[in-house]
């Protein structure tokens, strides 16, 4: 097999695993093959203002995800109007959204804005997402209907890693700014605090 030939099925090897990867972020539980929201109630949410484990016995399927519940009665509001309470972007971070990402988190951090669900990684990545909420939700909108909502999300994250919207911004960058905008100066990892003791005042 020559250089080439072999190349280009290594290639098709790593595309094709890619490829197979799930464009919602759902995981695997018990009878559930694709659990959104890592099994919390997506009514939940919004009625109790937290992420609240659902009963894996009730449940309703949309969009080709599995949503649990903690009572009939959310299950019934969930199936009365489901596009009010799925989150926005898959389940996919909404701090990756603006940069074309689909970054496969948890279900616990979390913002409703305008009635609508938003998941985060972690505090950090929320408040990051925050200082521009309004401009990161425009992108972030713009980007899941022109490019990333049919992506399995490996793909999608592999080609935006290699290939990175102008706009990017590290974690780094990121915190920097926040701790600018909050009179803070970012902390480097390595250095040395220093103590000032107030002078003793003569009477």
């Amino acid at each position: 097999m020559n250089r080439n030939l072999a190349s280009r099925l290594v290639v098709a090897a790593i595309l094709t695993m890619l490829s197979a990867c799930t464009t919602i972020n759902v995981v695997s539980d018990g009878d559930d093959s694709n659990l959104m929201l890592r099994g919390n109630d997506p009514v939940a949410y919004h009625m109790l203002n937290k992420a609240t484990r659902g009963d894996p016995r009730i449940r309703a399927q949309h969009d080709g995800a599995t949503y649990r519940f903690i009572n009939e009665e959310h299950r019934r509001q969930f199936l009365a109007s489901p596009q009010r309470y799925v989150p926005a972007y898959g389940g996919f971070c909404a701090s990756g959204a603006p940069y074309a990402l689909k970054a496969n988190i948890g279900a616990d951090t979390f913002k409703i804005v305008e009635g609508r669900l938003y998941l985060f990684g972690g505090a950090r990545s929320r408040r990051h997402w925050e200082m521009d909420q309004e401009k990161n939700i425009r992108l972030g909108d713009w980007y899941w209907e022109n490019e990333t909502r049919e992506r399995p999300f490996r793909l999608q994250n592999w080609y935006r890693y290699v290939i990175r919207v102008p706009h990017y911004r590290t974690d780094a960058e990121l915190e920097a700014e926040w701790q600018r905008r909050h009179g803070k100066k970012p902390w480097r990892q390595g250095a040395s605090r220093l103590t000032v003791q107030p002078l003793p005042v003569n009477v």
